[in-house]
């Protein structure tokens, strides 16, 4: 197995998932340069094997593999999320939808695991909850790099305590999910800021994300002491990706982003919407139980392009997204790197 060559390619593929991140996304921009990673949260684990080897198939360069660490339960988060849905049910039934129920559960997290060892791609990489050391100790075992996802700098203590190699460095403006450790609902770190005060805290290795869409604030992330940068929102449009239609539609048309829980009791940064004006407030922090009672008016949106019904994740640099082929635009983005660097 080839481990990543972070000097040659700085510049990461973030991974997608729940439609986005797919096996041609991660093939084609790895051919113009660009580090890829799939995304492993929300598929099964025999899906998530199946595209493992696809892409071992397709590419012969090192990647990466994203998926959720279990995030804790309370015996509130079901409650939370059934007050919650009898909230949105009115708005739901208007659109002929019937919600799910709230419920938890791991994304399959061991089965995962399993699936990785056997398969040791280049790197590893958790969000929502952290890995078990003794699932960190294993991946690395078969030659893999296991990384984290923090949103604050304190949390680097935690990850150097279980013995990772190297840190995501999530800013604020990212788009998704907040995949750090701790979803404590507050305002966090801009990236730059929060790749400072990780550079002064800790000697892990930075792979910096949120709101990157451009080969030379990629550089500036880099020359503040980030060892790589990942981008996912300038991704979102390039006819590889998985991307709902009603989304890709919307990440020029729309001025305002949001952090909310509304759509899966987790904070997340999507483009605002009625959905957001409306439930951000009532929304409690109960991933996934939330996510459970939403996942069918949110298909419902991306099936009849409803966009107010669609959680349309978008970083802040959404508007400057370029609707190319992914080979393309990576190969921009390399060539915009090296541009900024040579000056």
């Amino acid at each position: 197995m080839t481990a990543p060559d972070w000097a040659a390619r700085p510049l990461v593929l973030a991974p997608m998932a729940g439609g986005p991140s797919t096996v041609t996304l991660a093939a084609e921009v790895a051919r113009a340069g660009v580090f890829p990673f799939l995304a492993g949260a929300y598929l099964s684990p025999q899906r998530l094997a199946d595209d493992v080897a696809e892409l071992r198939s397709r590419s012969s360069g090192p990647f990466g593999v994203n998926v959720f660490a279990p995030s804790p339960d309370h015996p509130s988060m079901l409650e939370d999320a059934r007050a919650y849905a009898a909230n949105l049910a009115p708005w739901a039934a208007a659109a002929g939808v019937v919600l799910g129920e709230p419920r938890y559960d791991d994304d399959a997290f061991d089965a995962k695991v399993e699936v990785l060892v056997a398969a040791a791609p280049a790197v590893v990489s958790f969000a929502f909850g952290w890995p078990p050391a003794e699932v960190v100790a294993r991946l690395q075992a078969v030659g893999c790099q296991v990384w984290v996802t923090v949103n604050d700098p304190q949390e680097a203590d935690w990850a150097r305590e279980l013995g990772v190699d190297g840190l995501v460095a999530q800013g604020w403006e990212a788009g998704g999910h907040r995949g750090g450790p701790v979803d404590s609902g507050g305002e966090q770190l801009p990236v730059r800021e929060l790749v400072n005060a990780l550079r002064a805290r800790s000697d892990l290795p930075l792979m910096a994300a949120g709101g990157v869409v451009s080969g030379a604030a990629a550089a500036e992330l880099l020359e503040l002491g980030a060892t790589a940068v990942a981008m996912g929102t300038v991704f979102l449009a390039c006819p590889e990706a998985g991307t709902a239609p009603v989304h890709v539609d919307a990440l020029t048309r729309r001025d305002r982003t949001v952090v909310t829980r509304a759509f899966t009791g987790r904070s997340a940064r999507a483009l605002a919407t009625t959905w957001t004006d409306l439930f951000t407030e009532a929304a409690p922090a109960a991933y996934p139980h939330v996510h459970h009672v939403t996942a069918p008016l949110r298909a419902h949106g991306k099936a009849t392009g409803e966009a107010e019904l669609v959680h349309l994740w978008a970083g802040a640099g959404h508007a400057e997204v370029r609707a190319l082929p992914a080979a393309e635009l990576a190969a921009l983005l390399v060539a915009e790197l090296a541009a900024a660097k040579s000056r």
